[in-house]
Order: structure tokens, then sequence, then C-alpha cells
């Protein structure tokens, strides 16, 4: 039970990577907070798990506070937080894209970071200790034409986690981020602009082993690098990828 006694929010945990992440969590001991835009299925998540549900918007920062209050009065402390919410605009030159989906692409991917941080840093400050994992992607590290400011917000949440570990380390907090690969959520048909056959093959050929991510692939690799086995890793962005970015 690598996190046993632990008490996490996830962000976005309704489906796809998040749930994943959260079932991995609760499989694992810890308590769960499943936040998600979608209620309904933040609620059945939690069912699942056994977990306690809420509402949120992370780009909203009243939404956050709300969120990071909820935590604090359901747990009474607060160990992981899991930035995991993201949305994505449709493949297309990036001088297309419009102005209101890039403000939404950056508001989700981007600016939820600082308003989590801003609700729960002073938290964990305070305690001397946590952990926070940012689940950015390989686009921001290695970026795919037609996703260009999908690709740069995933950019900045890599830098964002860099600099947070440098900067929290002093104070017991550790911050680390995931890089998966495309897989089986609800995003995927986004990044791909259509799902075929056809394109699930161009796509998977980039891939050396051949398959895309699944949740419980970030379901495992998140609950190391939030468990207390990974006490000596900060700053790490790791990819979880199938060798995509070799």
């Amino acid at each position: 039970m690598q996190l046993d006694g632990k008490t996490s929010i996830v962000t976005g945990a309704a489906s796809g990577f998040g749930a994943g992440i959260a079932r991995a969590f609760a499989a694992e001991g810890a308590q769960v907070l499943v936040a998600d835009l979608n209620g309904d299925g933040a609620k059945a998540i939690a069912d699942e798990i056994g977990g306690h549900a809420v509402q949120v918007d992370v780009s909203n920062g009243a939404s956050v506070q709300a969120m990071a209050d909820t935590a604090l009065a359901t747990f009474g402390h607060l160990d992981i937080l899991v930035n995991n919410a993201g949305i994505t605009h449709m493949p297309q030159a990036l001088e297309d894209v419009t102005e209101e989906d890039f403000d939404r692409v950056l508001a989700v991917n981007a600016k939820s970071v600082y308003l989590t941080a801003r609700a729960l840093v002073p938290h964990f400050k305070a305690r001397k200790a946590g952990a926070i994992l940012n689940v950015a992607s390989t686009a921001g590290i290695s970026p795919r034409p037609r996703l260009n400011w999908y690709n740069a917000s995933k950019g900045w949440m890599i830098t964002a986690t860099k600099t947070m570990a440098v900067e929290l380390a002093p104070d017991g907090i550790r911050v680390n981020a995931i890089n998966p690969v495309a897989g089986e959520t609800p995003l995927l048909k986004s990044f791909m602009g259509e799902d075929t056959p056809e394109t699930r093959a161009k796509f998977l050929s980039t891939i050396p082993l051949g398959r895309f991510s699944t949740p419980q692939d970030m379901g495992a690799a998140a609950t190391f690098l939030c468990s207390d086995a990974a006490s000596m890793i900060t700053g790490v962005a790791l990819e979880i990828d199938g060798g995509r970015c070799i």
C-alpha cells in the first residue's frame, strides 16, 4: 500500500488518465477527492473507489479555492495534489486557432496550475510536506505540427513543474510531472482530428512500443512519484510514452 493513509486531490478525474490515477491511488490506500467539471462523472468514480467528489472549474479561482476548502474540510489535511485536468484544440494551422480556443487551452492547462498552487501551497508549507504532480505531455518536449498552442501549454507546464520544484524544495514540497503520449481517453479524437483505423495506425507508428498510453500506466507512475518511495525525486518530467520521445 504505497499511499496508505495519504490524502489526495485528482483533478479531471471523471475519465481518462485522471480516473486511472484516482483508481490507482485508492487501490494503494489513499483517500481521494475526485474533482472534475463533470460533477456526475466525478461522483461515479468516487462511488466506485470509495472516495469523495467535487465539481470544479480548474480555470476559475473561486471554484479552485472551494475545491481546496472541501478537501481540507473532508480530510483535515492534504498530502497530494494531482493537476490532471486538461484540454486541447483541434489539429489545425496555428494561425487558425480561435482566440476563444487559445484562451481556454491556456486557462485549463496552465492557469489551473497557478490557481491550485495559490490555494494549496500555503497548506503544504505549513505542514512542511506535500507532493504535487502535474500531468503534462510528450507534446511539451516533442511537439507535433497543428497542435501548436496545446504543445506550448504543456511545455509551460513542464517548466512550471521545474521552477516550482526548486522554489518549494526547502519547504519539503516535491513537484514532478508525467509526460504521457496519447492514450485511450476522451481527448484522443481531438489529438488525431479523426478517429479512424488509418489515423490510429499512423499515430501508433510513432510509438516504438506500439501502443497508446493507458490510464493504468499513468496510475502506476503517479502512485510512485507521489509516494514516499520517491522522496528524493523532484523536478522530474517523466516520459511515459513507449519510446515516443527517443
